[in-house]
């Protein structure tokens, strides 16, 4: 009687065969879920320099223990080695697909290997199909979402699926995860399309128990009074993430022309009140979410009126608007919902497309590069064309796009990696880091790339203290310390999988109240403290053997070379020496060497090290399986 299923669904579409993954009890408790378990998968099972676009490489859909219960923490992740970085990648959705996973009767999905033609995969409870997905291949996200729904007689199935771009393997193509919500960081849809996987429908029947009911409930009665007592979550509700665009553009740190400037004269054109005039018609929530983040509407006026969207929230606002030079919210929700349905992630898009404005105004593109179409800031008709080419790459400039800004920039030369913002090749998030050092060092270290998600000290640096020490916003001190408690936290929290929104109202010991009663562990902050730490350092230890280290935990060099133009904080950079220091402090707080790889001593105080026999999931190659084959149906 715990929350947990007990067990996985491992399908290998070379051999057409699925089964299921007995869990070792002793893996629940070291590594939890979501973030955990697919860290300790891609560890165990997949080969060093594995081609991430080859049938070597696996892909998994991991809910956490708490997904699909009444507890806040709805969400799932995408985890897989990414086509775009070559890094680990974990990248999050919320909706309804997570929770449909559990209610299969499992932990999580692992897939491997690659089909002969396109299919999509029908789940329903313990039966396991393969379908054709040669009729569909090439619809858009909604249109194959709807399709597969039809076919199969059932509206209330959840799909997650690729658009074009994934089939084509643009490199930062997303996962559509039922509905408009998206595993966007990464290329994940990329690697569904190398294994010509075309999506997959879910449906569950199974109920989700857990060990101590009473205990549960008052833990999520917490949960509820924490987060309606938070003025963060209120905020939330009644603006969503958009909002949060005249924070930034207030304290300078939204993304503005390919991140040249740290202000945007538009941004009250694409905020919360912008897109409530223009769109918004109700709230929307995930599933069994209290929240409401989310807004759904219609487009009242010009020339998209009558588009239906969901909401545009702060990073693709943030990229595919003021990174872009577009004023007009209405422009930006027709961009994005472009980008949705052909299957591109947003942030990465509007990167990409910044970065290629700006080198046809360098005379780097050309016009005849563009088939005559001018280049410029404001132009959302040219992003539309630059989406389109690059989802289907199709001409030459559409191919080199779709590689992402590092490798584009490698291609067309002439000085361009001096603008192509991206750290390890993950195109960075909208939170411009030059007055910010620990957001910088929060980028240069992330598991995944330049990410906001893995710790987002901005709120320490702008608020002034942290555990009741003072914080000096523009300075080093503490920055490496903080970094690395908001990462080993939040790498914790992923593994539950929490709300990234909830987690601003949720207290830490309400989330170990949760998980203890779910699972019938005891969990206090500091074993949570422990957990994510020890995943971590498993991350940090797979991207070692990839080939990453300290040369890699840097910055692009419009962070560090060049000053901010304009603000309180004009002048202001994170120099290399800035950053060296702050890496040095880093590493020294994680027990690493100077390198940035953990040391033996620490992988060993985590049961890591080299000499530790952690428990591994029982299939440790594709050709061995755990308990019974079942060929496809």
């Amino acid at each position: 009687m715990t929350s947990y299923m007990g067990k996985l669904l491992l399908v290998n579409l070379s051999e057409g065969s699925a089964g299921p993954i007995e869990i070792n009890p002793q893996i629940q408790e070291l590594f939890v879920g979501g973030k955990g378990f697919g860290a300790k998968i891609l560890f165990d099972m997949l080969p060093v320099g594995c081609d991430p676009l080859g049938p070597e490489n696996i892909i998994m859909f991991m809910p956490g223990p708490l997904t699909g219960t009444i507890a806040p923490g709805m969400r799932g992740c995408v985890v897989t080695k990414s086509p775009l970085t070559g890094t680990f990648v974990d990248s999050y959705f919320g909706g309804h697909f997570a929770p449909e996973i559990r209610y299969a009767g499992y932990d999580g999905l692992v897939i491997l290997g690659k089909s002969t033609k396109p299919c999509y995969l029908w789940i329903d409870d313990d039966k396991v199909e393969v379908k054709s997905a040669e009729h569909l291949w090439g619809l858009d996200t909604f249109e194959v979402n709807e399709r597969i729904k039809d076919e199969l007689g059932d509206k209330s199935v959840k799909i997650a699926s690729i658009g074009p771009a994934g089939e084509k393997l643009v490199k930062f193509a997303l996962i559509s995860c039922e509905y408009n919500r998206h595993a966007g960081r990464g290329g994940t849809g990329a690697v569904m399309g190398s294994k010509h996987l075309k999506a997959i429908a879910l449906r569950g029947s199974k109920v989700i128990k857990v060990m101590d009911q009473e205990a549960f409930d008052a833990a999520v009665a917490r949960a509820y009074k924490e987060l309606k007592g938070e003025p963060a979550i209120e905020g939330f509700n009644i603006g969503g993430t958009a909002s949060s665009i005249d924070f930034a553009n207030e304290e300078h740190l939204l993304p503005t022309y390919n991140y040249s400037q740290g202000t945007f004269e538009g941004a009250d054109g694409l905020n919360a009140v912008a897109q409530r005039k223009h769109l918004w018609l109700r709230d929307v929530a995930c599933a069994g979410c209290p929240i409401a983040c989310s807004k759904v509407g219609k487009i009242r006026s010009g020339r998209y009126k009558g588009l239906i969207s969901d909401i545009v929230e702060y990073e693709t606002a943030a990229m595919v608007g003021s990174n872009l030079g577009i004023k007009d919210t209405r422009e930006v929700i027709r961009l994005v919902k472009e980008c949705d349905a052909l299957g591109l992630d947003g942030i990465s898009a509007g990167g990409v497309a910044g970065f290629a404005i700006e080198a046809f105004n360098k005379r780097l593109i050309t016009l005849e590069d563009t088939g005559g179409l001018e280049l410029s800031f404001g132009n959302a008709d040219a992003v539309a064309y630059l989406f389109k080419i690059i989802a289907k790459r199709e001409q030459g400039l559409g191919d080199t796009l779709a590689r992402g800004v590092k490798e584009a920039a490698e291609i067309i030369g002439g000085g361009a990696e001096d603008f192509a913002v991206h750290v390890k090749a993950l195109e960075t998030p909208a939170w411009g880091p030059r007055s910010v050092p620990a957001m910088g060092l929060a980028y240069a270290t992330a598991d995944r790339g330049g990410c906001h998600q893995r710790a987002f000290p901005i709120l320490y640096e702008l608020g002034g203290t942290w555990k009741g020490k003072s914080v000096d916003r523009l300075g080093l001190k503490d920055k490496g310390e903080i970094v690395a408690y908001m990462q080993n936290y939040l790498a914790a929290l992923d593994t539950l999988v929490k709300c990234d929104f909830a987690q601003y109202g949720i207290k830490g010991d309400t989330y170990c109240s949760l998980l203890s009663a779910a699972t019938g562990r005891g969990w206090t902050i500091e074993g949570l403290q422990v957990m994510g730490e020890r995943v971590w350092n498993l991350i940090r230890q797979f991207n070692a053997r990839e080939g990453f280290e300290r040369k890699d935990d840097t910055l692009p060099k419009r962070f560090m070379e060049e000053p901010l133009p304009s603000g309180p904080n004009q002048g202001h950079r994170i120099t290399q020496e800035d950053l060296s220091k702050m890496l040095d402090d880093y590493y020294k707080f994680r027990e690493w060497d100077t390198n940035g790889i953990p040391s033996e001593e620490k992988l060993q105080q985590l049961g890591l090290g080299s000499k530790d026999k952690l428990c591994q999931f029982k299939i440790l190659t594709q050709n061995e399986w755990s308990g019974e084959n079942e060929k496809f149906n």
